[in-house]
């Protein structure tokens, strides 16, 4: 009589190991969105908003990690700095920094990390290995959300006019363009290398 052997399984084949990798990941990027925000943090224009690479590594987490674990990122991001880690640019935390002149921007974050990676995963889609692309997807996603809800945010906290607010978060558009190509670049390579990365998101 012989023996009925199973076929053999790994944590790979069954996907037992992906929620594992997925929670790493999600972590991962809220590290490093928490370390961008001390990098910089130059205040400009009249509103004192400061220069970060939040920014960047926001929109890194959704154009990497797709719609849903780049969202995951930013929020754990927002959360640590929300119950009091100073993870926030110029070591600020807590609910009050929502309330601020900068709680417009990161209110945006996560909300725009999933536009971009939602834009990365289903219009881009087997074209995210180029960087022209990738770039078409994270700056549309900073101009409609993150500059979009800075500036109804900044309005809110100075009451002024539209207009006016978009002044004071006109400096932060020539480094966007350059932080957006970054994005762009690392993106791009990323996915090359990594084709399945967004197959799970």
């Amino acid at each position: 009589m012989s023996a009925i052997t199973r076929p053999e399984t790994t944590p790979t084949s069954s996907g037992s190991a992906s929620p594992a990798r997925d929670i790493a990941l999600v972590a991962a990027f809220a590290a490093l969105i928490s370390a961008s925000a001390y990098v910089g943090a130059i205040p400009v224009g009249s509103a004192g908003v400061p220069i970060t690479l939040q920014t960047l590594t926001v929109m890194l987490a959704g154009c990497i990690l797709g719609p849903l674990r780049g969202f995951a990122a930013v929020t754990l991001y927002l959360a640590l700095g929300a119950v009091g880690l100073p993870v926030f640019a110029e070591h600020s935390s807590g609910i009050g920094v929502f309330s601020g002149p900068s709680g417009g921007y990161l209110i945006a974050f996560p909300l725009a990390a999933a536009l971009g990676g939602f834009l990365v995963k289903y219009v881009a889609r087997e074209r995210r290995t180029r960087a022209i692309v990738i770039f078409a997807c994270s700056f549309t996603a900073s101009v409609l959300v993150i500059h979009l809800l800075g500036i109804l945010g900044m309005m809110r906290f100075f009451d002024i006019s539209f207009a006016e607010a978009a002044t004071y978060d006109a400096p932060f558009w020539i480094g966007d363009l350059v932080k957006t190509s970054l994005v762009a670049m690392i993106a791009a390579e990323v996915h090359r290398a990594f084709p399945q990365l967004l197959h799970r998101d």
